[in-house]
């Protein structure tokens, strides 16, 4: 029976977007209720500030990476100072948290602004601006705005630049809105109620957002998935009131210069079926285990805004695992879309037998590259905890792309070794593997038993088990669902060349 009240949003986001524009520091000293003003170390503030470096130096103020200090004025916007250290210091990442903790510093606030300084180094106006943006938008994200919420919702954000710059800010600003609103429909996602947001529903949200955003959505019910033999999916099914749901999104440029297939884990609630996880809180975080469809979905409805070249195709493998009478068992034998068979050893290692068939899909069409998003393991929160990502992958180039769009993006990745000889801990004496290896290693397993799967096209796995939940508040990240993945998607999308085999490869029968 579903409880939760009718008129609860999975995507509330969307439906309330803040106001962004670019403006003079007149109209931000007559609309802004606040005013973000960057200083370096050692350098004397702008005027608009109020008070000169001796001043602030004694409010303890330095202009250090990372400070900020709270100007109260008899008119006008507060002012915040925001240090932004030393000249060799600047660059996307420092201005994206700086603009995260001004935003935080006047929680209160609903009408934002802040300025592009009018001398920069090593950062464009335009890339100043697309961090900025991000950064405040970001920060004042919230999924629950109402009687209860902690803080007011934010109104507008207006970004001061001189006539000169006006142009080219315009174009930052307008990226930065459009990566920052991707990623809150992300967190959207990951955060709503597992009763609110089935397969069913997340494929109606895909159905509303898609066409709006250029891409062709096709949904696949239960019938269709029994035709195509996707096991994996059909199997952790199998204890589910709810019917699962394959959603294939398309993103198709003009002349496209490059081909990626992108699967997204989207286990909507993981009980951890008859291998039933414990009861704590890590269990009541489970609603997050589709933040890699979530990712997925949200990066693509941003590749057309951003004007992406290479064509993407996402696959979002949804529905929840539940124990029932009905319920995969241990020792169970699934046979996967690539007539692969796995033998079911845990079915709480249900993400890579849903990612298996999309996987195998995806092969099936011309492809320069795969890459999977998953919040796969617990062994890549333990190595890493919650601020970096793990990937793997067959071919070094594709993993180098996503290490790169992670440092851009702030999102990063590191690279864990696909060690082979490891391979032996998925043979199975009744199938062609297990789901399931040692007690050691489990992310490099986990992703060892998903190359079986990828029919040696250019394949890169993305372990967001740690990254997707935060216990706290960090700069421009929020306590919960983080929506990791969904900016480091994006970047890799847009950014992307084809790895050197690529043709060799998708040429293959």
């Amino acid at each position: 029976m579903n409880t939760t009240p009718d008129d609860f949003d999975p995507i509330p986001s969307t439906r309330r977007r803040v106001a962004v524009a670019v403006g003079s520091l007149k109209q931000a000293e007559q609309e802004a209720d606040a005013l973000a003003v960057p200083v370096g170390a050692g350098a004397e503030p702008p005027e608009e500030l109020g008070t000169d470096a001796a001043g602030l130096a004694s409010a303890g103020f330095r202009g250090t990476r990372g400070q900020t200090l709270v100007q109260i004025g008899a008119g006008g916007p507060v002012r915040v100072a925001v240090g932004t250290g030393t000249a060799d210091e600047a660059d996307a990442t420092l201005i994206r948290d700086l603009a995260a903790e001004f935003a935080r510093a006047v929680p209160w606030h609903k009408r934002l602004a802040i300025e592009v300084p009018s001398r920069l180094t090593g950062l464009s106006a335009a890339e100043f601006a697309q961090a900025a943006t991000e950064g405040v938008l970001l920060a004042r994200w919230r999924y629950f705005v109402g009687a209860g919420a902690d803080e007011p919702q934010l109104e507008s954000l207006l970004v001061v630049a001189a006539d000169a710059d006006a142009e080219e800010v315009a174009a930052g600003v307008e990226r930065g809105r459009i990566v920052a609103e991707a990623c809150c429909l992300g967190r959207d996602l990951a955060n709503c109620p597992a009763t609110t947001l089935s397969a069913v529903r997340i494929a109606e949200v895909a159905q509303e957002l898609g066409p709006p955003a250029g891409l062709d959505v096709e949904v696949f019910d239960k019938d269709q998935l029994i035709e195509m033999g996707c096991g994996g999916l059909l199997g952790v099914n199998r204890g589910s009131v709810d019917p699962p749901r394959m959603i294939r999104l398309r993103y198709q440029p003009a002349d496209p210069t490059g081909r990626i297939a992108l699967v997204g884990k989207g286990i909507m609630y993981d009980s951890g079926g008859i291998s039933l996880k414990p009861s704590d809180e890590s269990h009541a975080q489970m609603k997050n285990d589709m933040t890699g469809a979530a990712a997925v979905l949200a990066a693509m409805t941003a590749l057309q805004a951003i004007g992406c070249t290479a064509a993407v195709t996402g696959y979002l493998m949804c529905t929840d695992n539940m124990p029932s009478g009905s319920a995969m068992k241990l020792g169970d034998v699934l046979r996967m879309r690539n007539g692969k068979t796995v033998e079911v050893l845990n079915t709480d290692a249900e993400g890579r037998l849903v990612m298996a068939d999309a996987l195998a899909l995806a092969t099936e069409e011309p492809v320069d590259a795969i890459v999977d998003i998953a919040t796969l393991t617990g062994a890549c929160l333990r190595t890493f905890g919650v601020e970096i990502a793990g990937v793997m992958g067959n071919d070094p180039d594709v993993v180098q792309q996503l290490r790169q769009a992670g440092d851009v993006v702030d999102e990063p990745v590191w690279e864990l070794p696909l060690h082979r000889s490891y391979r032996s801990q998925l043979d199975s004496s009744i199938a062609d593997l297990t789901n399931m290896g040692g007690i050691n290693a489990g992310s490099i397993t986990a992703a060892l038993f998903l190359e079986e799967f990828v029919d040696g096209r250019p394949w890169a796995h993305v372990d967001i088990a740690g990254t997707a939940q935060l216990p706290a508040p960090r700069t421009w990240r929020n306590k919960g669902a983080t929506g990791f993945g969904t900016k480091l998607l994006i970047e890799f999308a847009r950014a992307f060349t084809r790895p050197a085999d690529a043709e060799n490869q998708a040429a293959r029968p």
